[in-house]
């Protein structure tokens, strides 16, 4: 029996797990044709069995339009439903949606408290928005060390767009004297001068193609970097 099979065979007796991996292979296309209303079908009852990954990834379907219609006020309550039970990367969607204001009424506060459960399970993008947060003073008192430190945590994972933003905080003194700069850190703040500077985002992204030697992973990231400048933060 192939593995879709399987899968469906358990999803169809109930199991959450089953049912969420069957959607996962609906939005994927793993073994199944691509099918975004199906993936919502067995998101939902795997998440109406209180299964967080899959409350999270209803919520995504709901936030973005894939198989239902975009309604961000249902995607904050999956996001909700999934945070509530630890999920970190529910727990950042949720800030964001708090952050701009989307399906709820903006509230910064609220914001860094959700980024702040994530970012301390790790998350690196829930660690980046909450150093946003503090270089900008939105939610918590302006406190570049704090923004830093947070920026720091994201840039030691890999995450291009805190490592664009730390560079920028020591290439100003922000956080961190600028004596304190490593060699590193210099490449960083390049990084991110290279998107600041480029005003069409197209040149942007193909400009930091040879900053970061072609890694298109990286490229992916440095999309929130651009994001955040026209005023989203990432999610």
């Amino acid at each position: 029996m192939t593995r879709s099979k399987t899968t469906r065979a358990m999803a169809e007796q109930g199991y959450a797990g089953a049912q969420y991996d069957l959607g996962q292979m609906y939005a994927e296309g793993q073994g199944v044709p691509q099918d975004d209303a199906e993936a919502v079908t067995w998101y939902r009852r795997a998440a109406e069995q209180g299964y967080a990954p899959a409350q999270g990834n209803l919520g995504v379907m709901y936030d973005n339009g894939r198989g239902v219609p975009e309604d961000d006020a249902e995607a904050v309550t999956w996001y909700r439903r999934a945070a509530e039970q630890g999920l970190a990367e529910a727990q950042n969607s949720l800030g964001v949606m708090y952050d701009n204001g989307e399906g709820v009424p903006e509230d910064d506060a609220e914001a860094v408290k959700w980024y702040r459960r994530a970012a301390v399970q790790g998350l690196a993008v829930a660690q980046y928005n909450l150093g946003q947060m503090y270089a900008e003073g939105q939610g918590v008192p302006q406190d570049d060390a704090e923004a830093v430190t947070w920026y720091r945590r994201a840039a030691e994972q890999g995450y291009a767009p805190a490592q664009g933003n730390l560079g920028v905080m020591y290439d100003n003194g922000r956080g961190v004297p600028p004596a304190e700069l490593p060699a590193a850190d210099h490449d960083m703040a390049a990084k991110a001068r290279l998107i600041a500077a480029a005003p069409d985002l197209l040149a942007a992204l193909k400009e930091l193609v040879d900053v970061v030697g072609g890694d298109f992973h990286a490229l992916d990231k440095a999309r929130a970097v651009i994001a955040k400048a026209e005023g989203r933060r990432s999610s």
